[in-house]
């Protein structure tokens, strides 16, 4: 078999991983990250047929990862068990984790190591915690899913050669479970202490938590610790592990010794927003101008094949994050990677829906594809958008258009990330308060406590805009859209809270007082 039809082969598990992202905060539940329901997720009649060819394609995509990965990046068991879950009984941590126990399940710091071929390869060289008192093959798994993280901690490769100097970058990527379970990972690239030429290494956080702005700064504390000694982080990733993580807009202090300083007290705190908290737009407004983020929005929204551009890991990870979170309160459900690795780039192959982060050195391998966006994010770009479908610019409802535009002026150039945060959420959550925020008066239910059924064909007619109906009734086919649906027929009336439900009624209050003056 070729080395590339084992490429090929090795997309079936990356397939099954990140073809569905697990349902989150639904409607009504704007819940802590760390206690989301998280689901596997199914789609209506309607929307079988095209997820079943889905699931054929992962079928197609089969099997001979653990060679290709041996080929490419290190030699060790197949790749396709070290992303596969471990079949193990984790409820007892499971329980402490989701009580708010711990920040986090593993610190790794992954080196490279030249072999005996002369290529340097990504090994884990430390681990916190160590997991005791497992048997055999519990500790097995364990092995494989953590070396299993040195794929997206180094992505490009083997690709390396000693450096005397490097630029620090820190990005995310997020793992998903066969069982829809999620797990995000943090990382931090950089050149380790030492004279002369020397490749980097990563620190790998993985966590259940969503929050890039916490977790990057607990990445200054293991990295100031790493430079006086390893043995540093142990005292302060231990105290991290046992404090509980806070409720958003609260503080955690956490205490820890350095030698020549003393004991200093570490302030971690979360944002407000805690549906924010994993977002900076700031990268995504700085690559691009306010009509492309729009024009992407709207290829978003419709749930096509999006690549992203660029050359910084930090850039891309960024980026998607931020588009997606403009879905609010719709959550992305396809393939999400938002940093490719080089011996998966084949998956800009599959015809679903995905939302990839591609380095630029892989372009060539991406370009030649057609009916997908391809966005550059470069700084030095000569244009943004290198592939289009065509129609992206005739999406959106061109009044709503230009009021997201209007919205987005509000913004500061000095914006602290929180505010602009809010500007920017803002003028997209209205976007969809206005375009189906009315859904729950199409929801029949009856006195049996029974679930409800949504009325599609009554929704879109109600609304009045010709243009905004055309656009609700595409919008109405996205599986973003039937899932959340669903999960407003299966919850009760009076469960239906949060921001998206507080600015509808906001809205609706507003339109019926501008009635009455009339």
């Amino acid at each position: 078999m070729t080395r590339m039809m084992r490429k090929r082969h090795g997309l079936k598990h990356i397939m099954q991983r990140w073809s569905e992202q697990p349902q989150g905060a639904a409607y009504g539940q704007e819940k802590d990250a760390a206690s989301c329901d998280l689901r596997t997720v199914h789609s209506r009649e309607s929307e079988q047929s095209g997820r079943g060819a889905t699931k054929r394609l992962s079928t197609m995509w089969s099997s001979i990862w653990g060679k290709s990965h041996q080929d490419h990046v290190m030699k060790g068991p197949a790749l396709h068990e070290s992303l596969e879950p471990a079949v193990v009984d984790s409820s007892a941590r499971e329980q402490r984790y989701m009580s708010g126990q711990y920040f986090f399940e593993y610190l790794v710091v992954v080196s490279l190591k030249k072999s005996k071929e002369g290529a340097y390869e990504p090994q884990i060289t430390y681990q916190f915690p160590k997991r005791d008192g497992m048997v055999k093959f519990q500790r097995e798994e364990e092995e494989k899913t953590l070396k299993a993280l040195t794929l997206f901690c180094f992505p490009e490769g083997i690709n390396w050669a000693p450096l005397t100097e490097y630029h620090s970058e820190t990005f995310s990527f997020v793992l998903t479970e066969l069982d829809a379970s999620r797990r995000n990972g943090y990382c931090r690239r950089l050149l380790p202490g030492g004279n002369g030429a020397r490749p980097p290494e990563a620190y790998c956080i993985i966590s259940k938590l969503a929050c890039f702005g916490l977790f990057s700064k607990i990445f200054d504390e293991v990295e100031k610790r790493r430079q006086i000694s390893m043995a540093m982080i142990y005292p302060f990733m231990q105290s991290l592990r046992e404090a509980a993580f806070p409720a958003p807009g609260n503080t955690v202090k956490i205490k820890s010794f350095i030698p020549d300083k003393g004991t200093e007290i570490i302030s971690l705190t979360r944002p407000l927003d805690s549906w924010l908290e994993h977002v900076d737009f700031r990268t995504l407004f700085r690559c691009l101008t306010d009509e492309e983020v729009l024009l992407v929005f709207a290829a978003t929204v419709m749930e096509r094949r999006i690549v992203f551009i660029a050359e910084e890991l930090s850039t891309l990870s960024q980026v998607i994050h931020a588009v997606a979170a403009l879905l609010y309160p719709f959550i992305w459900q396809h393939t999400f990677i938002s940093i490719v690795p080089e011996i998966l780039i084949d998956v800009v192959m599959a015809p679903t829906p995905f939302l990839l982060g591609v380095q630029r050195r892989l372009l060539d391998q991406v370009i030649d594809q057609s009916d997908l966006l391809v966005v550059d994010l470069s700084e030095d770009k000569t244009e943004t958008f290198l592939v289009q479908c065509g129609d992206e610019k005739s999406i959106l409802p061109p009044k709503l258009h230009d009021e997201i535009l209007q919205s987005l002026r509000h913004r500061k150039d000095n914006a602290s990330v929180e505010q602009l945060n809010k500007v920017v959420s803002e003028a997209f959550l209205l976007f969809f308060v206005k375009t189906v925020g009315h859904f729950a008066s199409y929801v029949k239910r009856n006195d049996r406590g029974e679930p409800g059924v949504f009325q599609s064909r009554s929704f879109y007619k109600a609304i009045e805009s010709k243009t905004t109906r055309h656009f609700v009734k595409k919008f109405l086919q996205t599986q973003m859209f039937d899932l959340f649906i669903q999960d407003v027929e299966q919850q009760p009336t009076s469960s239906q809270k949060g921001i998206f439900h507080q600015k509808v009624v906001e809205y609706q209050k507003k339109k019926a007082d501008a009635k009455k003056k009339h």
